[in-house]
């Protein structure tokens, strides 16, 4: 419900707010007062384009506020869609700039301008002679039938698993997508696994075998050190341990008689026990140390093989190949499993698509009955309103496949006049007979489910007497079920209102304004008095507006 406008800086009104009130307001005013003028305003914060020539002041910015009660809790998925926080009274605000750019907001958090219309469309919903879009859409047109068909929670498990199908969809294709790729790799990657296979690597060699080839290479080097180093320590003479062993003798007669000369003697002792190990290793390695040429073939072949498959792979180490080897059998692998992925998720559709069509059935099956419904309605809301021979006739057409509301494809089409053929009503209603239309279908719609507020701008433009008090009685039932605004030149609509507002003009200071003001009960007497007679109206005119009232 549209709880409160603020209009700042537009067109010929510098400052003003209205409150509205539950079920039908009303506007009047007289021509060119400024009625439309607040549309337009109302428009700006639905997502129209705005232009900067309309301002009322060129200095200064225009604001446009409207405060809302949000009653529709389903109104909270597109507000958490969008990243919005949803409180049950919230504010749309739009800011226009004097060199025309723009700026929206929805409690107080900025927004694109498509959100705001988005948002917006879904709490207000203004009507015109002209307004054709929304009974042409084939989602509106959908609508109406599905409101009847009292199938709500049977439609959402409908879409919601509509979603999961093509969730479902499209992880097929791509698993069919990236089992063919796969597929086109097979053979290559099978031919590089095979090949790091056979090469039957393991961690660390490389460089266990880099350090083999270097003591094989210089085998006679190491050998000749070695065998110098071992003479050294204990064959030559006097070798490195008989001159340390004399040592020994030297100190251990003397050791009784100076503790540090004992000291001494017991690391001289241990010296020679570790030179002599020394001396044992040294010629141990040199014992083992042999240059042979097969061994160095071996090791070089080995190492080529390591070089050539990390240069292939572009890696620096055989860590790195392994890494590759492991990838490789896992992609292998992969594919081997995908045909059955492939197959168990083609089943799973299959069985959602049997259960889906089930679904859309009984839809169908639902909305068949609800057709007949509407038709039989709107057909006596409109004789209500003075067109006995018009009809509407809802064809329901199956679609090819599912689609997201199901299997049904409805076409609404209308005749106005007895003998004339129903068609698209684009092609055959004049403004007059598609605001009644619209009229009629809206207040079908609101005794089924929850509209947003419903602005009537003019849509009784062409009808009088006994016409409009039937309209008027279809506006004040359709306001008993939801908040209608409707803007009117005909006293007996104005008189259905709850609450009355009048638009007009106010000249000061060598410039217009447009205000409005919400008038009282004896107010609206001489206001629809006024409508009926002119001004200054008669007794009869106050009489017969006192008996509208009434």
């Amino acid at each position: 419900m549209l709880q409160k406008i603020s209009i700042r800086n537009y067109a010929l009104i510098d400052s003003l707010d209205i409150e509205f009130d539950k079920g039908l307001n009303i506007i009047t005013g007289e021509t060119g007062a400024g009625k439309s003028i607040i549309l337009g305003a109302l428009s700006l914060i639905l997502g129209q384009r705005a232009e900067s020539k309309y301002f009322f002041n060129q200095d200064k910015k225009c604001v446009i506020e409207g405060n809302f009660v949000l009653a529709d809790e389903n109104l909270r998925e597109i507000f958490e869609e969008n990243d919005l926080d949803f409180f049950n009274e919230s504010i749309l605000r739009r800011e226009i700039s004097i060199d025309g750019k723009s700026r929206s907001f929805i409690n107080d958090t900025p927004v694109n301008l498509s959100i705001l219309k988005q948002i917006g469309e879904k709490l207000i919903d203004i009507h015109s002679q002209h307004a054709t879009q929304e009974i042409n859409d084939a989602d509106f047109q959908l609508l109406i039938v599905d409101s009847l068909a009292n199938h709500k929670a049977l439609l959402m498990d409908y879409r919601t698993g509509f979603k999961q199908l093509r969730k479902e969809t499209n992880g097929l294709k791509k698993l069919i997508d990236d089992a063919a790729e796969a597929r086109s790799k097979q053979d290559y990657e099978q031919f590089l696994s095979n090949e790091l296979e056979q090469a039957n690597l393991k961690d660390g060699e490389q460089e266990a075998l880099e350090q083999e080839l270097e003591r094989l290479t210089h085998a006679e080097t190491i050998k000749r050190a070695l065998l110098t180093s071992t003479g050294l320590l204990n064959e030559s003479e006097p070798s490195a341990l008989q001159i340390l062993k004399e040592a020994q003798l030297q100190l251990q007669g003397i050791e009784k008689f100076d503790p540090a000369i004992n000291s001494l003697y017991e690391r001289l002792k241990s010296s020679i026990i570790e030179i002599k190990d020394i001396a044992d290793e040294v010629s141990g390695i040199e014992e083992n140390t042999l240059h042979s040429a097969d061994r160095l073939e071996i090791i070089n072949q080995r190492l080529d093989l390591f070089y050539t498959l990390q240069q292939k792979h572009r890696v620096a180490s055989n860590a790195e190949l392994i890494a590759i080897q492991n990838q490789l059998e896992r992609n292998l692998n992969q594919l081997l499993s995908s045909d059955e992925n492939i197959e168990k998720l083609q089943k799973e559709i299959e069985a959602l698509k049997k259960e889906l069509n089930k679904q859309a059935g009984q839809l169908t099956s639902n909305r068949k009955k609800a057709i007949k419904v509407v038709e039989e309605q709107t057909s006596l809301t409109l004789k209500n309103v003075g067109m006995p021979s018009a009809k509407l006739v809802l064809t329901q057409k199956a679609l090819a496949d599912l689609g997201k509301d199901g299997l049904d494809e409805i076409n609404l089409l209308f005749s106005a006049n007895a003998g004339q053929a129903p068609a698209p009503v684009n092609k055959v209603a004049s403004g007059g007979e598609l605001s009644r239309l619209m009229l009629a279908i809206k207040a079908l719609l609101a005794k089924h489910t929850s509209l947003p507020t419903i602005i009537f701008d003019e849509i009784d433009t062409g009808i009088s007497g006994e016409t409009a008090l039937k309209v008027g009685e279809v506006i004040s039932d359709l306001g008993e079920n939801m908040q209608v605004i409707s803007i009117t030149h005909l006293p007996q609509i104005a008189a259905k209102g709850k609450s009355h507002y009048f638009v007009h003009k106010n000249e000061a200071g060598g410039k217009t304004t447009t205000g409005i003001r919400k008038l009282k009960q004896e107010e609206r007497i001489e206001i629809i008095a006024e409508m009926l007679s002119g001004k200054n109206p008669g007794i009869s005119a106050m009489e017969n507006a006192k008996e509208l009232l009434a």
